[in-house]
């Protein structure tokens, strides 16, 4: 389906509603936006909506990263590096360039996924699985992390993609090993301690995807609408 304008005052309460959805950083109130760039010249407002969820969306993931790797500190120790922060670094920049860990090359999105949550699997699983989250929200996007007027995006990926991203998450709370000890440690609910953070950064994901799947399929329902209303009132339309 092809991204199609939206209004701008449309745009921008959306806009505050995608990044309203990320977790704040400390200090941080209110909706954040980007700096002026001279790239946004070329972006429609839908196109600006679409470029701030995925840095939204991308920003969760590498928080659950970092949440992953506390919970899970035999996983970035198998990477060799000094310490959590070298590998949530090496993580990023392997999302950045979309360069998959040297073990899982040749597999991309769903593909990196299902390995990750083998129970076989021996490398970083945390590395894996968030590259595999990462690329799979990156690939629904036709691999971009930034729209442009020249973009069109298909709601049906979209949509995929927040599917894809629900099932994970699902997966990585219940996907065990053959001695019954769950792959990755996340969510917590025990007497001592609740934590369910994981659950509200893989919600605020999935509602950031659908959201612009709706919007997708909206565009493109309003278009025919829009043109059998003008049959219907007799008006013309522009050439020009």
């Amino acid at each position: 389906m092809t991204a199609w304008p939206i209004t701008a005052a449309t745009a921008a309460l959306l806009a505050a509603l995608l990044t309203g959805c990320m977790t704040p950083t400390a200090g941080q109130r209110g909706p954040k936006g980007e700096d002026m760039s001279a790239d946004q010249f070329a972006q429609t407002d839908f196109n600006r909506t679409v470029t701030l969820e995925v840095r939204d969306n991308l920003a969760s993931l590498y928080a659950l990263l970092d949440k992953l790797y506390r919970r899970n500190p035999r996983e970035w120790r198998k990477t060799g590096v000094p310490d959590l922060a070298a590998a949530v670094n090496r993580v990023k920049h392997s999302i950045e360039v979309r360069v998959p860990p040297s073990d899982l090359a040749g597999l991309r999105d769903v593909q990196i996924l299902a390995v990750a949550l083998d129970p076989n699997y021996s490398g970083d699983r945390v590395g894996a699985f968030i590259y595999g989250l990462a690329d799979t929200i990156i690939a629904a996007h036709n691999g971009k992390t930034r729209l442009y007027a020249t973009d069109a995006l298909d709601g049906q990926r979209v949509y995929n993609a927040a599917r894809n991203v629900e099932a994970a998450a699902w997966l990585l709370a219940t996907r065990r090993n053959n001695q019954g000890e769950l792959l990755l440690l996340a969510n917590e609910i025990s007497p001592d301690a609740t934590n369910l953070s994981f659950e509200r950064e893989f919600g605020a994901i999935i509602g950031r995807l659908d959201l612009i799947a709706n919007l997708l399929g909206e565009n493109s329902r309003r278009i025919g609408i829009n043109y059998a209303q003008g049959l219907l009132l007799f008006n013309f339309l522009p050439v020009r």
